[in-house]
């Protein structure tokens, strides 16, 4: 689900970069600056052509951190983790078993085009959901997860609805959907994903 292994409450994360070894809240700016970078891209139609899984996944979370963590950017975990009480499948069965599920999905999305119901609903449930329970990347996932979802909403002629929680109850609402998508119950992401297309048009 989430994209923070598990830590002992208060515990401050620190990853080798390029940059040095950097605090997690030292290197969030970084971060954001490139996936805007690449958010960028997506809206320039720069993937277009591109087959989404899984080159697209491995290249859009390549261009978001390869200068910053070379070694393993852009590839797909080589480690077994822990992400909060969650166990995400052990590599390299992981990844892999996450893109074929996906792309059986992949085939219902010429289907779903400028659709607003329960398919649509369920296929970026499911999208959202898979990729963040299998945690195919060492890192980053929930920012190239984001990255997908938006290249995904172009592709479907969606709205660019907002993909990140807000504070409060809509994170601890996100947080709660995500452990019922580890469970295969998409219900509880589809309604997130149903507000999150009534806020954009309440905008």
């Amino acid at each position: 689900m989430a994209e923070e292994t598990s830590r002992p409450g208060g515990a401050t994360r620190y990853i080798q970069t390029t940059q040095g070894l950097l605090s997690y809240s030292e290197l969030a700016p970084l971060l954001a600056a490139r996936v805007l970078r690449v958010e960028q891209r997506i809206a320039a139609n720069t993937f277009s052509d591109q087959a989404p899984f899984p080159d697209l996944i491995l290249q859009l979370h390549r261009e978001m951190a390869s200068d910053l963590v070379p070694d393993w950017a852009g590839r797909w975990r080589n480690a077994d983790v822990r992400v909060g009480e969650h166990h995400p499948p052990p590599p390299p069965a992981g990844p892999h078993h996450s893109l074929s599920s996906i792309l059986v999905r992949d085939t219902r999305l010429e289907n779903v085009c400028e659709r607003a119901d329960d398919l649509l609903l369920e296929t970026l449930a499911f999208a959202e959901g898979r990729l963040l329970s299998i945690h195919p990347f060492l890192d980053f996932n929930g920012r190239v997860t984001r990255l997908f979802l938006r290249e995904l909403l172009r592709r479907l002629n969606l709205p660019p609805v907002d993909l990140v929680p807000d504070i409060g109850t809509l994170r601890a609402d996100y947080r709660s959907a995500l452990r019922a998508a580890d469970v295969l119950d998409w219900r509880p992401l589809m309604g997130i994903w149903q507000k999150r297309f009534e806020s954009f048009r309440n905008v």
